[in-house]
């Protein structure tokens, strides 16, 4: 599936990845290939993918959180998710 992270002033990561976690305003929740579509608001807190590899222009944003699963993480303060057909936009700051 396709994710594209955005906030005001730049792209933070547009790529293939096998699942997101996201933190939502109910708690966290996670998004996998095939999900149903869904719009959502993003509370703070961190965005993980769970993604083979990061290329190395988006490197830099990201934090590896575990070695073994390949999870890469990146900090919000708040945003909104749109999913659907495989391909999620994520806007936040």
């Amino acid at each position: 599936m396709n994710i594209k992270i955005l906030t005001p002033e730049y792209v933070v990561f547009e790529g293939e990845v096998s699942s997101v976690l996201l933190p939502g305003k109910n708690g966290e929740f996670h998004i996998m290939k095939n999900h149903a579509g869904i719009v959502s608001s993003l509370i703070g807190g961190k965005v993980k993918l769970y993604v083979n590899s990061i290329d190395d222009t988006y490197a830099k944003n990201f934090t590896r959180e575990n070695e073994k699963d390949s999870v890469f993480s990146y900090p919000i303060k708040s945003g909104v998710v749109e999913f659907n057909h495989d391909k999620g936009i994520i806007l936040c700051e």
